[in-house]
């Protein structure tokens, strides 16, 4: 059913309509993470475009199995352009004014879960690969089950397969949701890095009476936490924003008024640019939490990396004003992704939809949006691949 509905559409025209093929996917319920049914239809589109398509799984419960998805079309010598994205999608939650995997128009809406995040951008570049049969060099689509996860089983498990077939790409476009208030007015050349870190302190629990006793371990963890607070990590750069240290969570779990605690834990994120490694701010932290007689568990997310702008970045933002008259700002700004992987690759860049209604409730996107984005994309691939 796919492949008849796909190839209708791709026949109509050189650049075809991404309506269809986005409902195609909004409507396969795939939350992270993600298998089956979704990858089943974005691999009867590509396949129709001359793609050779490889999927494997990867990984257990919880966090698995995760499918991934490597398509490849080469016409010869040229550039290796990879396009990279996700069909996972967060929960829906309750309150849609629709089902949420029964892609519905409203007005010029298209909604559905993962509308913008980021069905709707696959689709896009599907239909800008339309116009892409004479293009030199090779294109691929990098495609994850496990973006919005734990993200151990997806991009990861793609770069080491890449590896192994002894596949490197040039040049990657990520297409997560960048723009804000119109689309094509920002991209990301970059992201900042992410570690979150577990501080345990513990004491010896006492009767409140008998202090002498025990050994109230909150108010070491009331010092270390006034500390982190403290701490000024750096005032930005060029391209990134300060660095930024916040406490998240506080526990102690005491249910008593007379019981000193035998144990105190917090929890704290830092997103950090440039300036920093994920393990050398925890070896900083660890040393303070260390000296109070804590202890400490950090776990790296992602490292910050940055694009510099140049040839890629200049060409992406090209054919953004060609399409919408926008000239984008060049941004850092924001969560991770899994650019923050493919960096080690090649140069990245993000590009797409709108971020306004990602993760909400009735996700949407604009019909045109979807047909301009597609415009970008195919412009995007001629100017790559021909330069």
């Amino acid at each position: 059913m796919f492949g008849y509905r796909i190839a209708m559409t791709l026949s109509h025209s050189r650049l075809p309509d991404p309506l269809p093929l986005a409902r195609d996917l909004l409507s396969c319920p795939s939350v992270t993470p993600a298998t089956g049914v979704v990858f089943d239809a974005l691999e009867a589109m590509l396949t129709l475009l001359g793609f050779s398509v490889d999927r494997f799984l990867v990984g257990e419960a919880p966090d698995g199995p995760v499918e991934n998805l490597v398509a490849l079309r080469s016409n010869g010598p040229g550039r290796h352009f990879a396009f990279a994205g996700h069909l996972d999608v967060v929960p829906p939650g309750t309150g849609w004014a629709s089902d949420p995997f029964a892609p519905e128009v409203r007005g010029d809406l298209l909604y559905g879960r993962g509308a913008v995040d980021m069905k709707g951008s696959i689709a896009s570049f599907v239909a800008a690969l339309g116009a892409s049969a004479d293009l030199p060099g090779t294109i691929s689509l990098l495609i994850t089950g496990d973006e919005e996860g734990a993200a151990l089983y997806g991009t990861r498990a793609i770069i080491d397969w890449l590896r192994d077939h002894g596949i490197a790409p040039d040049l990657c476009l990520v297409g997560e949701p960048t723009s804000v208030h119109r689309l094509g007015d920002m991209m990301k050349i970059g992201r900042r890095g992410s570690v979150n870190m577990w501080i345990t302190v513990k004491g010896t629990q006492g009767h409140v009476a008998y202090p002498h006793l025990a050994d109230n371990p909150i108010p070491r963890l009331v010092r270390i936490l006034s500390t982190i607070e403290a701490i000024t990590l750096d005032e930005g750069n060029d391209w990134f924003q300060p660095s930024n240290i916040e406490i998240t969570d506080i526990s102690v779990g005491n249910q008593a008024t007379n019981v000193i605690p035998a144990e105190a834990r917090a929890r704290i994120s830092i997103r950090f640019n440039d300036m920093h490694s994920g393990s050398a701010l925890s070896d900083r932290i660890r040393a303070l939490v260390e000296a109070e007689g804590g202890t400490l568990e950090a776990k790296i997310s992602g490292e910050a990396f940055l694009t510099p702008p140049g040839e890629f970045s200049t060409l992406i933002g090209e054919a953004i004003e060609e399409i919408t008259g926008l000239k984008p700002e060049l941004s850092t700004t924001g969560g991770t992704s899994d650019a923050r992987f493919l960096s080690a690759l090649c140069p990245v860049v993000e590009f797409g939809l709108g971020n306004a209604t990602m993760h909400k409730l009735d996700e949407a996107v604009a019909v045109e949006d979807l047909s301009r984005l597609r415009d970008i994309y195919a412009l995007i691939l001629r100017k790559v691949l021909t330069a």
